[in-house]
Parts: C-alpha cells; structure tokens; sequence
C-alpha cells in the first residue's frame, strides 16, 4: 500500500478522536450505523489502483456480451421475475479481495458481483467523517472519474430521480427501519430528497402505485428498489400490490438483475481475476484439493449458507445441486498494519451504469478473522466498514 501514510496515520491515530469520529457520524442521519467502522480507512497505491480498474473493465466487458445475457437470463426464478426489466442494470457492485501474488505485489482477486445497489449514500457520509476526523491528505480521493462530494451528489440525485419529482420516488424496502443498512437509506434521503418507503405501505389503485404522506396520497412514479426479492419470498410477507405484474412504473434498479448479476455470474467468468468456480451440477467430479474450495448458495445474501470445510462425502449429499457454485479459496493478504495484528482487506467497486457503466466510489470490508463478518471478528478492532483512498 502506501506505507509513510500508514505508518503517519497509525502515529496520530488517538482513541478519543475515533470515538469522536464515532459519535458524529451515528448521529448526523436519524440512524446510527449498525455495523462495526473501522478505526481507519486504506490509502491505496496507483498499482494497485490501476489494478483494480482494469479487474474491473475485464470483468464489464465479459458481462456485456450477448453471450452472458442469454447465460444470465437462466438465473433468474421463474416465480419472481418482475416485468418490465431494462436492457442493463443501474447498479454494479464488483468485490475484490486483495492477495500477494507469487512476485510479492498486491492484486485484486474476484469474490462477488451484483447488479444490486451499495450503499452510494453511506460511503458518501463516511468519506465526510473521516476527512473530517482524521489527516486524509487533500490529494487523495475516494471517488473515480475526477467526481468530488458535490458532483458524486448531482450523479446519484439525477441517476435516482431520473426526470421525475422526488416527491414520486421512494426508496423501496421491507422494514427500512429494520435493516442493518438504514443509515444508507436515511443519508439517501438527505442527498435526494427521495423518501424511503415499507414495501408492505405501498397500495395500488388500476396499474399505479400510491404511499401516503402525511394523510396525503401520493403517486409513486419510479422506484429505487432495495428490496432483495427471495428474502421476500422466505418472509412470506402479505403484499398490497401485484409485484409481479404489469404496473404503471420505472425501476431504478430493476429487481431482475439482483439475480441476473450475481453468484450465477461467477462460473461464466474467465479472466486472471477470477478463481475457479463451478456450478455443483456441472461437476462430474470434485477437484482433488477440496480443501482449496468453498460451496456458496447461489440465492442467499451477507454470506448465509456458505460452506468452508468441505469432504467428497458433504458434497455428494447436497440437494438441488444446481442452487450451488463450487468456488476456489482466496487467499487474502494481511497488509493493512494496526496497532497489534494486521487487517485483510476487501474492497468493492461502485459502479452506476446510464449507456455504460461508470465507476464512481469504494467500499472497503477489513478483517482480521478466518473470514470477513461480525462472526469471525469479535472483539477484534481495525476491523469492519471503510473506505479507500488514492493520490488524484
């Protein structure tokens, strides 16, 4: 990485200025973040930065192809397929974790993709509060394509509202208020104008979509959609309107491509980036080093369900062998130096897609556990949500 800027950073670095850090960034939205924040963010070196730009475009450009949108459609449940898809997703959100390849440098190793939003209002605030807290040098940014706070803003505002009045977008998602992500919701909000809306209020009358707003009935024009639709399936939740017909409404973010970008994607790709992946019921055969491997359902989220210790024997009896991909261990690189053991990173690319997509923030995982997750990181510090930062 860049080590004058982390060895700078870890001599200032004071536990009052992280609790006050703390304090102002869970109080500056009516929500809290409820989720660990690290006590620091990465500073990323041009290398590396150029890396992951060009992971990145390798692995765009083999999703643009007509090929993966005839391999894409496949993924996608006949029984929650919504109308009206685009011909490409809004959002793309690409994980990498970063590894030491055998000459000793730093490179990104494809973990995860999804045609899903990200938290673009969170990472947003976080950028604020850590300028705000902490030296981050004025040279270094955490936004691509020559964006800053103001311009990042506009984009997302107009990429969300599209030409419609905020007052006819919402942000749509079972129990908002409930979610581990409603601090995003709440800062999306104030960077919009839109408001955020319970899936379960939303009624319909003909074709259209209506929520009230205080004791007033308002048309719901376009829908920024949060939701992720197999969760509502597993709920079982009563619904006031018929999802999955015909209605009279644009999606930001078509529900379809949450499955269309995703797990299901990662056997399709080839590239230096990419580990090995399988989907199990391809497999006439297991890899000799099952050791080496990981068994991920394809629709599941935040890892539930992902297998790390793997026998010929718990393979042979999994069932619906064709919900699963077979993925190669990656190996993360401790190199995000702390105050005691080092940190393993994960970072995420943020992209926003209008003709093409557009690579416009990060999203940065740290962990010092087996794996990334509270579970694997208890009582552990200099670990969970953070932010990369380059030199402009």
């Amino acid at each position: 990485m860049i080590p004058d800027l982390r060895a700078k950073y870890n001599a200032e670095f004071s536990q009052s200025a992280y609790n006050n850090f703390l304090a102002d960034l869970n109080s500056t939205v009516r929500y809290p973040a409820d989720f660990r924040v690290s006590e620091t963010p990465i500073f990323i070196s041009e290398e590396l930065k150029n890396e992951l730009i060009r992971a990145g475009d390798q692995i765009i450009s083999q999703l643009s192809t007509e090929e993966f949108r005839k391999h894409s459609l496949n993924a996608i449940p006949s029984e929650l397929n919504v109308p009206g898809e685009n011909s490409h997703p809004l959002f793309l959100q690409i994980d990498f974790a970063i590894c030491k390849n055998d000459f000793g440098n730093y490179v990104p190793m494809l973990i995860e993709l999804q045609g899903f939003p990200s938290l673009y209002g969170y990472q947003f605030l976080l950028n604020q509060k850590f300028r705000k807290h902490f030296s981050i040098p004025d040279n270094f940014s955490a936004f691509f394509n020559n964006l800053d706070f103001d311009s990042y803003q506009i984009l997302l505002k107009n990429t969300l509202i599209g030409n419609h009045d905020p007052e006819n977008v919402i942000l749509m998602e079972i129990s908002p208020d409930e979610q581990k992500t409603r601090i995003d919701f709440a800062v999306t909000e104030k960077l919009t104008g839109i408001k955020t809306v319970d899936i379960q209020e939303i009624f319909q009358k003909d074709k259209k979509l209506f929520y009230e707003k205080e004791r007033k009935r308002i048309r719901i024009e376009r829908i920024y959609n949060r939701v992720i639709f197999d969760e509502l399936q597993r709920k079982n939740l009563e619904i006031k309107f018929p999802i999955f017909d015909e209605l009279k409404v644009e999606w930001a973010g078509h529900p379809n491509w949450f499955f269309r970008i995703s797990k299901h994607s990662l056997p399709f790709l080839k590239n230096v980036y990419n580990p090995n992946c399988f989907f199990l019921n391809d497999l006439k055969s297991y890899p000799e080093d099952l050791q080496n491997y990981v068994l991920k359902p394809l629709y599941s989220f935040a890892g539930h369900g992902v297998e790390v210790e793997l026998t010929k024997e718990f393979l042979d009896s999994v069932k619906d062998r064709n919900n699963y991909i077979l993925q190669q261990k990656i190996k993360y690189a401790p190199l995000i130096k702390t105050l005691d053991v080092n940190s393993k990173v994960e970072i995420r690319m943020m992209y926003l897609w209008d003709k093409k997509p557009l690579l416009v923030n990060n999203l940065v995982r740290m962990s010092k556990g087996k794996m990334m997750g509270v579970d694997h990181n208890k009582n552990r510090t200099w670990v969970g949500s953070s932010i990369a930062y380059y030199k402009k």
